[in-house]
């Protein structure tokens, strides 16, 4: 008998060190979005915290009463350094946190280019940089189909323009996960 509850102490010891690595995010991952064409990289430095970068492709529309309406299509550089706050507790609830499937808070940099081609002079030149706070999740399934949401205020800083201030952050992704 003595014999059995020594090979179940040491089950549970190592199931116990499995499930704290378990808990932890991916080291590296590879991501390709489809909504706002780009790749992004995601890098681990300890259990619960990552820096996600992603270059891509942005859709504006700018609607004036003196310049008109336009439309542009500008590259862009996003950086996010995240806590995934909920691995432990999805672990417990038998979900999945595969390919960092959680949720996060994170402080969120976006850089927009200028734009490649548009269908109004007035805003050619412009790059803005914006900085926010966000909340997110995201959600790697059984294919490798990723969705993801971040949601914060944000304040903006437009290089040519007056129109600096804060605004409201909304980054929703879908895509692949290509790799590690």
């Amino acid at each position: 008998m003595k014999n059995y509850i020594y090979i179940l102490l040491i089950l549970l010891m190592f199931s116990k060190l499995y499930s704290q690595d378990a808990t932890s995010v991916e080291k590296n991952q590879i991501k390709i979005n489809l909504l706002l064409p780009g790749f992004a990289y995601e890098r681990g430095f300890n259990k619960k915290h990552t820096l996600y970068s992603e270059l891509s492709f942005g859709i504006g529309y700018r609607n004036s009463d003196f310049y008109g309406s336009a439309w542009s299509f500008y590259p862009n550089i996003t950086g996010q350094f995240r806590h995934y706050y909920n691995l432990e507790r999805r672990v417990i609830k038998g979900k999945v946190i595969k390919h960092n499937s959680g949720g996060f808070i994170a402080l969120h940099a976006n850089y927009n280019f200028k734009p490649l081609s548009n269908d109004n002079s007035y805003s050619s030149n412009e790059t803005s940089f914006t900085i926010a706070p966000v909340w997110g999740f995201q959600r790697t399934y059984s294919s490798n189909f990723n969705l993801g949401l971040n949601i914060g205020p944000g304040y903006i800083i437009n290089s040519y323009s007056e129109d600096s201030g804060f605004t409201p952050v909304l980054k929703f992704s879908l895509g692949w996960v290509i790799g590690k």
